[in-house]
């Protein structure tokens, strides 16, 4: 077992503390699973864990200490929730004294694979799974590096503790998520999900990198062979990991990036799956993932370890984190240079929108701000018809600042390094949800790589009315090329008018919230026109 003692035990605030495992091995952290009985081993050799009650992210429990400087950056509302300084103190109290006197695990891991960019972050926890998910998601220090390591932030996860007194608090529920920006210290209580330390960096790093002049960026990224680098952007659903997953191009990531005077980096060192139905056939990267160092979430197993991946009866959430070593074609270093594309995906279930449409600047904004796709029915329980959904800059959840710190930051490096934008839309076709159809794989591949090859530029282009998308008329590889403009299938043409008029209702409304933010053009302007 690791003997190493991490640097600056003393300023942990912890007392009595009993044994300090200290960075453990793979092999060393599945040890230690098993014989506490946290952990069972699936076929596949892959440590399978359950997260109690909480099987996603507690959203309506985040929370920033309300104190200057940072409060005067935060964009407070119902995505950054305030909460009392002394409150805190409170909570942090009844968090060190839950992990005091314990046997506990210290990850000293890095966010960022950019020298100029990346963050030192320490883990405390006292659950040996949620050690391992920590040493998958984040970057792996060397023996070296541990050994003048030094926490620019860190990581109280006392899940086993909950706030009794949260009515007196003020507060949402028992569980709490709380940042103290100027203590550089996060603390959790109350949840056991693991994605909660993952989002909880990504949201430290889109406060710090923005600060700096740096973009973060909720997308996956991958890298040609002659180093063209391509940025996917996009919510749950609309494809951003499958189709960032290309035996041809190198995986730079597929969740969390940042943008700085060096080019596109990962904050991550691993990767974290849905597996719910995953199909071997269809997702053979991530199904191949799955074997030893790799880490189960809330998954359905027999006796002997067979997993059901189409079992859902704890959770449709049902993830795996795997180290980005698991997927062959990745980039060893995390990073490449500056993006020569980025794409927009979206899943427009009012079949509305192209396959592909090129952007100017000012739409890439609007777009971005606007962060677009639509949940189907059968999705959620209560929706018959397709509902809108607009998260800014498609990560709402994850941003401290206002969405257009973030906007005017992509602008200004589309202008710099000259970047072509796209809108994908991977959704539907000929109808909405339920009349039309879903639009092909092939169909959509074949978008990608005329960006990607850059054939796309020679298109004849034609306009989308009231969007003002430029759309091309004909591409390889596109098997029918009156799919490209949305109008030509429909077979009734005042009824697509009218669905294209009603979500162009939609975008315009969403974007009232940005009304007093013009900035230095009027974003409003770029989107669609009644």
């Amino acid at each position: 077992m690791s003997t190493k003692t991490p640097n600056g035990l003393d300023k942990l605030g912890l007392k009595d503390i009993k044994e300090v495992y200290y960075n453990l091995s793979y092999d060393e952290l599945q040890a230690h699973e098993i014989n506490r009985g946290e952990c069972k081993i699936s076929t596949s050799g892959t440590a399978m864990c359950d997260t109690g009650i909480f099987t996603g992210r507690s959203p309506k429990d985040k929370y920033f200490v309300d104190q200057p400087p940072s409060n005067e950056n935060i964009a407070w509302g119902d995505v950054n929730r305030p909460i009392k300084k002394e409150i805190y103190e409170e909570l942090l109290d009844l968090t060190l004294t839950q992990l005091s006197g314990k046997n506990i695990y210290v990850m000293d891991v890095f966010a960022g694979a950019s020298e100029a960019s990346k963050r030192s972050i320490r883990f405390v926890t006292e659950v040996a799974w949620q050690a391992h998910f920590v040493k998958n998601m984040f970057i792996r220090p060397t023996e070296e590096e541990l050994e003048n390591f030094e926490p620019d932030f860190t990581v109280y996860n006392a899940c086993k503790v909950v706030d009794e007194k949260y009515k007196e608090h003020g507060l949402n529920s028992d569980v709490f998520v709380v940042f103290n920006i100027e203590d550089n210290i996060s603390i959790i209580g109350g949840t056991w999900y693991g994605g909660e330390m993952k989002k909880g960096i990504f949201s430290m790093m889109n406060y710090w990198l923005p600060l700096e002049g740096k973009l973060s960026m909720h997308c996956s990224a991958n890298v040609g062979k002659e180093g063209d680098v391509c940025l996917f952007f996009g919510l749950s659903g609309t494809g951003k990991t499958t189709l960032s997953t290309d035996p041809n191009r190198a995986l730079i990531g597929d969740d969390e990036h940042g943008w700085d005077e060096n080019g596109v980096f990962n904050f991550e060192g691993g990767c974290y799956a849905k597996v719910i139905n995953l199909d071997p056939k269809s997702e053979p990267e991530i199904y191949g993932a799955i074997v030893k160092d790799a880490l189960l979430e809330n998954v359905v197993a027999d006796e002997n370890g067979n997993v059901d991946y189409s079992d859902g009866s704890k959770t449709e959430n049902t993830r795996v984190s795997y180290p980005i070593e698991h997927i062959e074609n990745h980039k060893h270093d995390l990073q490449a240079g500056h993006p020569n594309n980025i794409i927009f995906l979206t899943a427009d279930a009012f079949g509305v929108l192209p396959p592909v449409s090129k952007l100017t600047k000012e739409q890439a904004m609007y777009y971005f701000l606007s962060g677009y796709t639509a949940k189907v029915a059968g999705t959620e329980r209560g929706i018959t018809e397709p509902v809108a959904t607009f998260s800014a800059c498609f990560g709402e959840a994850f941003l401290p600042l206002h969405p257009t710190v973030y906007a005017e930051l992509l602008g200004k490096k589309i202008d710099e390094h000259n970047v072509n934008v796209y809108l994908v839309n991977t959704g539907w076709t000929g109808g909405p949800y339920g009349v039309g159809k879903r639009m092909s794989i092939k169909d959509t591949r074949a978008c990608i790589d005329g960006i990607l090859n850059g054939s796309i530029n020679n298109a004849a282009f034609e306009t989308l009315p009231t969007f003002n998308l430029q759309i091309p008329k004909s591409l390889d590889g596109v098997e029918d090329n009156t799919v490209l403009n949305p109008r030509n299938t429909w077979a009734d043409k005042a009824e697509y008018d009218a669905m294209l008029a009603k979500l162009a209702g939609m975008f315009i409304e969403n974007f009232h919230r940005y009304d007093d933010k013009g900035g230095e053009f009027d974003f409003a302007s770029a989107g669609p026109q009644l």
